[in-house]
């Protein structure tokens, strides 16, 4: 099994199938997701003192900032995998949550 990496800006690299989700910073429950993850000692900045524009959770309960976009992280993850443009799911499609 070949472990694909994905640049997440200023030459931070993480492993792509270590990812759980890639979520905006700015929501409250993002918030305290990173206030915990920080408390824990499981938080990696990875900003290199830029604002944060991407929390990714890692499946190690590890959480990592980054200040690239989650649709820019998004978009590097799909061309990994061959993929052409990310489809984003609307509310409707996904019921509503």
């Amino acid at each position: 099994m070949t472990t694909e990496l994905v640049h997440i800006g200023f030459g931070n690299i993480i492993a792509a199938n270590k990812m759980v989700a890639i979520a905006s910073p700015n929501s409250a429950p993002t918030k305290r997701l990173v206030q915990e993850a920080k408390k824990k000692g499981l938080l990696l900045d990875m900003t290199s003192g830029r604002r944060t524009k991407a929390v990714i959770i890692a499946e190690n309960g590890y959480h990592i900032l980054s200040a690239l976009a989650p649709e820019t992280i998004m978009g590097r993850v799909q061309t990994l995998h061959g993929g052409g443009d990310p489809k984003t799911i609307t509310d409707e499609e996904d019921g509503g949550m």
